[in-house]
């Protein structure tokens, strides 16, 4: 497997409240919405997603071995 390319990427964690759309820097943020006497944020409200971002790697080329 050493022959493989590797592909510089970056991978970004995203929290967000599935209802407001609003986005926390990090999920203790989230955590500390949901204790939160005044809000009426719930866990059921977490939503987590991962952006990856990845850098373009020019011409890989397909190999085949014989």
């Amino acid at each position: 497997m050493s022959d493989l390319p590797i592909i510089p990427a970056e991978a970004k964690e995203i929290i967000k409240h599935k209802r407001t759309g609003k986005v926390y820097d990090t999920k203790a943020d989230f955590d500390a919405d949901v204790a939160d006497p005044n809000t009426d944020t719930t866990a059921d409200d977490f939503r987590q997603d991962i952006q990856i971002k990845v850098t373009r790697a020019g011409n890989i080329g397909a190999k085949t071995k014989e």
